[in-house]
């Protein structure tokens, strides 16, 4: 089944079981507990905590659109991450790309570290992890595309060095979606997912996903969301299902006006760099275009100062300057006070994020209107 037919009808997988009325939209289920049959029996669900109808369905899809062996569906993109490092011990050691979402690296400095994990930077894109393995190392961590200067770490490769050590590859895949990269195919063996994003695709939501490549690791994972409590919500659950249905469609309009903004844009005077593995000059292009359908809908820019930086945040009205991406809108975003507000200082130097840089989130109006909107704010004096 293709994957934009399976976004649609992979949802009718358990709702037999369910539902006997043939509703088409898979039914919420908001109850927080429920009635045994009798003594030692069970329907599959006892309270929402542990497991929900509406978020196992979601659960069910989004493994199915990964190739996973489970998706762990929690209440936030940070909740997963965090869901994620509990399966580490005090003196455990994890390599990790130097440039990271603000908020993953806020948890590993100030939540992690202090409980004795201990972290060592480096840019995958660009560097050989193999000297940085030590006896304590267990895992690898990176995002691809990273967020948000766009460097892109060839997950293959770094999973098949993982694997010769004994680590466990764990790639962040927020950027692309399982809609344009699947890193569990290409040898990762848990995949994260911010579903706030792609996948919930309206800024109506926020939800994190671990989807798993073994039953080990999902019987680890299920034990912490049980004994943690960071679980998705049903409702919640039913707004991703329905962004699913949509995802490829939103996707390939993204992606359409993502090139022709991104062709615009190399072509300001006043924007001195673009930052997008779709340029034939990046960096990554043909990694990405080994490993991804697509190279995605994030692009991030550098003007010419700080002053015009923040002149084109006062000015943009169609584009909304707000965090987060993904969704139906264009989104501006400034990194340097908004998504890594609180990385220190010389991480965002040595990561090349400036106070002229911009993050732009490209959604699905016309491309003409947006690339309006960009000529009279970038180019207005």
């Amino acid at each position: 089944m293709n994957f934009e037919t399976k976004c649609v009808h992979a949802q009718k997988d358990i709702s037999a079981a369910c539902d006997k009325t043939g509703a088409i939209s898979f039914p919420i289920y908001q109850s927080s507990t429920f009635a045994h049959p009798g003594p030692g029996q069970s329907t599959g669900y006892d309270y929402t905590r542990m497991q929900n109808p509406t978020r196992e369905q979601l659960e069910n899809v989004v493994a199915g659109l990964e190739n996973g062996d489970e998706c762990i569906a929690f209440s936030s993109g940070m909740a997963a991450i965090s869901a994620v490092m509990e399966l580490f011990k005090p003196g455990d050691h994890v390599i990790i790309d130097e440039d990271l979402y603000g908020g993953t690296i806020r948890l590993f400095q100030h939540v992690n570290e202090k409980n004795g994990i201990t972290f060592t930077r480096v840019n995958f894109s660009e560097e050989d992890i193999r000297p940085h393995i030590g006896e304590n190392t267990r895992a690898v961590f990176f995002e691809t595309p990273t967020n948000p200067m766009m460097n892109v770490a060839d997950i293959e490769k770094i999973s098949a060095i993982a694997h010769e050590h004994g680590l466990l590859c764990i790639v962040d895949n927020t950027f692309l979606s399982p809609y344009l990269q699947n890193p569990l195919a290409l040898g990762a063996d848990l995949v994260i997912h911010s579903e706030t994003k792609y996948l919930g695709g309206h800024n109506d939501t926020i939800a994190g996903f671990v989807v798993t490549k073994t039953p080990d690791l999902t019987e680890k994972l299920r034990f912490l969301i049980k004994t943690t409590g960071a679980a998705l919500a049903p409702f919640d659950s039913w707004l991703i299902l329905r962004g699913i249905k949509t995802l490829a469609i939103r996707i390939d309009r993204m992606q359409e006006n993502t090139a022709k903004i991104v062709d615009w844009l190399t072509k300001q005077k006043a924007v001195t760099r673009v930052y997008y593995p779709g340029l034939s000059d990046h960096p990554g292009h043909e990694i990405m275009k080994k490993q991804s359908r697509g190279f995605g809908s994030m692009v991030t820019f550098e003007v010419e100062s700080k002053e015009k930086a923040i002149q084109i945040l006062n000015d943009v009205d169609l584009i909304l300057y707000a965090e987060s991406l993904a969704g139906t809108e264009t989104l501006i975003t400034y990194p340097l006070t908004q998504t890594h507000a609180d990385v220190p200082p010389e991480f965002l130097e040595k990561n090349g994020i400036t106070d002229r840089v911009l993050r732009l989130s490209v959604g699905i109006e016309a491309a003409e209107d947006l690339i309006a909107e960009l000529d009279r704010v970038i180019n207005s004096n």
